[in-house]
């Protein structure tokens, strides 16, 4: 039985082999709305889907096809991609499943043996894979960079990142760019010296590494007090964007190190809580623009750089959309970094405003401290790392917002090599203090991408930790930490369809067709559903 079983298995396998991903096929990922090819679908990471079947007047037919268990219980937080009627999903920690997206039959597994010494501050999570050619890269918790043959799921390459006994690991989605791909190390908690690396693709030799925070002789390094930038943190843990046009990669960078307790740093403490614009060839900085100096309240930018082409003041312009950790959006010109725009998204009581050229004018008194000060947003930010969208068919930018403070305190942080280096902890969120005359709540918002002004926003009494997704069908896809999946109008915020699957929702969902019918694919929970309309 186990005999004939394998060979149904091959011969399926055989059936539904995805081709080639080659670099062009990822750059023209809008004439094939059909597959996720990368992290964010596309370089641009709009997170927006021209598939239109699921559309708002039937979006309340969906029921679910098939669902796939990770078999493990931490954080599943994975994107999928989906090539050619194949998806290749991880779950946690570092495992890797090619499924057929038709059913969810798994086709083949790897599995990396992850150390128990590894050290990470936010569960053993993984977000997902790149994929060029015909190989998939998995970043590993004990930061590993790895290619596996797509077709087998047997190890090609393995390269050795850093040691993670330092606190160095990777939980991000590669990004596969050109010949190359590029990968960031996570462990900003545990005095690490973040980087961002490229590797060939076909053969792992290492391209180029560029270091988040600046060593003796490199620009920035004036912004560290003494030796500080040696345990300065910077991590880069999730994906970024690239633009083909302007040849630059964009990637957020994580806090500085030690966390709420910014005495052993003093200054801007660059180029933590920025974005980098880097030469994609060579790693070389091209331009950057720092949204927290001296960050102490652990408002780390690793949010996904959304990358839209619209007019704004007067005339047509390459823009950068960002919906930051410290509670202000922020439109800048991505092909220098120069800052148009910024506004407060949610209530936040850090700042008093941002001057002329972006850098936010703090407010006395909001730092932490030893007694504990409460500050707006809270130590998860009035976003995260949770996927934004923008829409072109409404014209409006969408994200997850949390509207909570946090107590922040300070204390003395001491570096000891792979332990966590914190200055103290800041405690709990507080959903019962009032903002203005309503509690704390969770939410999806819409932002007008020109102004930053909110034009609808759908509430919930918890709060969210799942992307965003719209869809030419003008449905918004997301969850929340209750278990509920929902769409909604992305015109005015409506409920259109709602689920209940039982587990937290932290992660994105995709969309994607095979057979010619569009379906809809989430993680809830330790599963993933998946749904399609009804016949």
């Amino acid at each position: 039985m186990k005999i004939l079983l394998t060979v149904v298995l091959t011969i399926l396998w055989s059936a539904n082999l995805p081709g080639q991903v080659s670099y062009q096929r990822i750059l023209n990922a809008d004439d094939e709305p059909g597959n996720w090819l990368t992290y964010s679908r596309t370089y641009n990471s709009q997170r927006y889907s021209h598939l239109d079947q699921i559309r708002k007047d039937n979006v309340k037919n969906l029921e679910l096809k098939w669902v796939f268990q990770a078999k493990s219980l931490e954080n599943f937080e994975a994107t999928p991609l989906v090539v050619d009627g194949i998806m290749y999903l991880t779950r946690p920690p570092n495992v890797v499943v090619a499924l057929d997206a038709r059913t969810g039959r798994v086709f083949w597994t790897y599995h990396h043996k992850v150390p128990k010494e590894v050290s990470v501050c936010c569960g053993l999570v993984n977000r997902g894979l790149a994929i060029l050619d015909n190989l998939l890269f998995l970043g590993t918790l004990d930061a590993r960079l790895q290619a596996l043959d797509a077709k087998t799921g047997s190890l090609v390459w393995d390269v050795k990142l850093a040691d993670f006994r330092d606190g160095y690991a990777v939980t991000m989605a590669p990004l596969a760019v050109k010949d190359k791909v590029i990968v960031g190390m996570a462990g900003g908690e545990y005095g690490i010296r973040g980087f961002l690396e490229a590797y060939e693709a076909k053969t792992g030799k290492k391209a180029w590494r560029f270091h988040t925070i600046p060593g003796p002789g490199e620009p920035g390094n004036e912004t560290w007090e003494g030796d500080s930038w040696k345990t300065g943190g910077g991590s880069a843990w999730l994906t970024g964007s690239f633009d083909p046009e302007l040849n630059l990669l964009y990637w957020g960078i994580g806090n500085p190190g030690p966390d709420w307790n910014g005495d052993l740093r003093e200054g801007d403490n660059l180029y933590s809580d920025s974005v980098v614009a880097l030469n994609p060839d060579n790693g070389r900085l091209q331009w950057h623009f720092q949204f927290t100096q001296h960050d102490v309240w652990d408002y780390d930018a690793v949010q996904i750089p959304v990358l839209v082409d619209m007019e704004f003041g007067g005339r047509e312009r390459k823009l950068m959309l960002w919906g930051n950790r410290n509670g202000f959006y922020y439109v800048l010109d991505r092909t220098d970094g120069r800052f148009l725009l910024g506004k407060a998204f949610a209530h936040q009581t850090w700042a008093e405003g941002l001057d002329e050229n972006g850098r936010p004018i703090k407010r006395a008194g909001a730092e932490p401290s030893v007694e504990g000060t409460l500050t707006y947003p809270s130590v998860q930010g009035a976003t995260n790392w949770y996927s934004p969208s923008y829409s072109p068919r409404s014209g409006l930018f969408y994200l997850s917002v949390w509207e909570y403070a946090s107590v922040y305190y300070k204390g003395d942080p001491t570096y000891v090599r792979g332990e966590r280096f914190i200055g103290s902890f800041p405690r709990g969120v507080y959903p019962d203090v009032m903002v203005d005359t309503d509690p704390g709540y969770g939410a999806v918002r819409a932002l007008d991408p020109k102004t930053g002004e909110r034009k609808w926003e759908y509430k919930m009494t918890s709060v969210t930790e799942g992307g965003v997704l719209t869809t030419a069908g003008d449905v918004l896809f997301s969850g929340n930490m209750e278990g509920h999946v929902f769409a909604l109008d992305v015109f005015d915020g409506s409920l259109l369809w709602s689920r209940n699957l039982g587990g937290r929702v932290i992660s994105s969902p995709i969309t994607y067709l095979v057979d010619d019918k569009q379906h809809f694919s989430i993680v809830s929970g330790h599963s993933l559903y998946t749904f399609v309309l009804k016949d």
